[in-house]
């Protein structure tokens, strides 16, 4: 029950990531006119952040990294680097494939975002946050 319900708070954070990657990457592509590739690393970078941030105090509220602030994030945006790699390879297919998306990159981003997601979970949760919280 316990990991459904973590899965689930992972999940809403994954949505309010998508919308913080998805929003960052057609505002940068549509109004300031950037190149959709570079545009990708920029919205990716907020939108983990983002996401570490959720997760933190939602989803794995009950589990400890062990580490400061600064080491458990930037553990984190290594760790999403793995899911991220895959993001963005199903990002840059869709932009190739599909070259209307090139206008509509969100939609590229929110398919890449779903194939990442159990990578992301398995290894946030297994690799990271992967003790319980001890009560003082």
């Amino acid at each position: 029950m316990r990991l459904r319900h973590e899965f689930a708070l992972f999940a809403v954070g994954g949505v309010m990531g998508l919308v913080v990657d998805a929003g960052i990457v057609q505002l940068l592509v549509s109004a300031v006119h950037w190149n959709p590739y570079y545009a990708r690393v920029l919205s990716f970078l907020a939108a983990a952040t983002a996401t570490w941030w959720w997760n933190r105090q939602h989803t794995f509220a009950k589990r400890d990294s062990g580490r400061s602030l600064w080491s458990e994030w930037l553990h984190w945006m290594l760790l999403m680097a793995g899911g991220a790699a895959i993001n963005y390879a199903v990002y840059v297919v869709f932009l190739y494939l599909l070259p209307w998306s090139q206008r509509w990159p969100a939609i590229a981003v929110a398919a890449g975002s779903v194939m990442a997601a159990g990578v992301n979970f398995g290894s946030a949760r297994l690799l990271l946050f992967k003790r319980t919280k001890t009560t003082s």
